[in-house]
């Protein structure tokens, strides 16, 4: 068990990693200096981009990556967990992955996390999205160390799936992440109902920074930054969608509390699943 201070990061990162790296730095030295031992980033931290061309000249491999550069740097300078909640990352074999980081407070990479569901959507008025002709889905879901607490790993889109976050809270996870670009349209819909959600079915905090505000590119995203407790209760939140921090304290003996009281991750069952097919039983009487 462990008591710690966690903060979310809300960003509104552009085209240019450079300038958003300039933008992190600062906000992370922000939430170090509101006491967070763990501060954590939104998803495409270092560059939103929607133009493939633009992509291609922006994202580069792990090791020349400006945002992991500055992430090892800053985790190490300040003695914090810094999780990256993702940025793109150019892979070996030419494709690009939506990578999460970990770093530790003496600067060490702990783990990586590349996003498993790819945010292939046809919205209303219009909005589409197809993830997948861009980023290489990950296949394996994380848990870490975090100091006295476990952390799973999850990237937007993965919220709307619980098995990812069941399957974390199994293995032993006390805290849940879904870093995040939202669109506004999702958004204003279902982010606070699915961050609940995922707590409160998992009994496990669940720490979301997101971006927020509208891009370079021309996306909105929503933000609202959120750290929910095991219980469903919003702890802390970046209200609306500006750029900011957002912290709380977090007592990973409330997770044991709340899965004692409801025990539903020892009480699942396996199932069948029957199909009932009404009129085949209509004829057959």
């Amino acid at each position: 068990m462990g008591i710690f201070k966690a903060a979310v990061v809300q960003m509104r990162s552009g085209r240019e990693p450079g300038r958003n790296v300039v933008d992190f730095e600062a906000l992370v030295r922000e939430a170090a200096a509101k006491g967070a031992s763990y501060v954590q980033t939104p998803e495409m931290t270092g560059a939103i981009i929607r133009d493939k061309a633009d992509r291609a000249q922006a994202f580069r491999p792990e090791g020349s990556d400006v945002i992991v550069a500055a992430a090892r740097r800053l985790s190490a300078e300040l003695g914090i967990f810094l999780h990256v909640g993702s940025t793109g990352i150019l892979r070996d074999d030419g494709k690009i992955a939506n990578r999460a980081f970990l770093f530790a407070p003496d600067g060490s990479l702990v783990t990586r996390y590349d996003k498993i569901h790819m945010f292939d959507v046809d919205l209303d008025n219009g909005e589409s999205w197809r993830e997948s002709a861009t980023y290489e889905p990950g296949a394996e879901a994380v848990v870490a160390d975090i100091g006295n607490a476990r952390l799973g790993f999850a990237i937007c889109y993965d919220v709307r799936f619980p098995q990812l976050f069941r399957a974390e809270a199994l293995a032993g996870a006390e805290v849940l992440s879904a870093p995040a670009a939202f669109t506004r349209q999702t958004g204003e819909a279902h982010w606070h109902v699915l961050q609940r959600a995922r707590a409160i079915e998992n009994g496990a905090f669940v720490i979301s920074a997101a971006q927020g505000g509208l891009h370079e590119d021309g996306r909105e995203t929503y933000g609202h930054s959120l750290i929910v407790d095991p219980w469903g209760r919003v702890l802390a939140e970046v209200d609306g969608d500006e750029p900011g921090v957002a912290v709380a304290e977090i007592d990973t003996a409330q997770s044991a509390a709340a899965r004692g009281k409801i025990p539903n991750l020892k009480n699942a069952r396996e199932f069948a699943v029957a199909e009932v097919e009404w009129q085949a039983q209509r004829a057959a009487s």
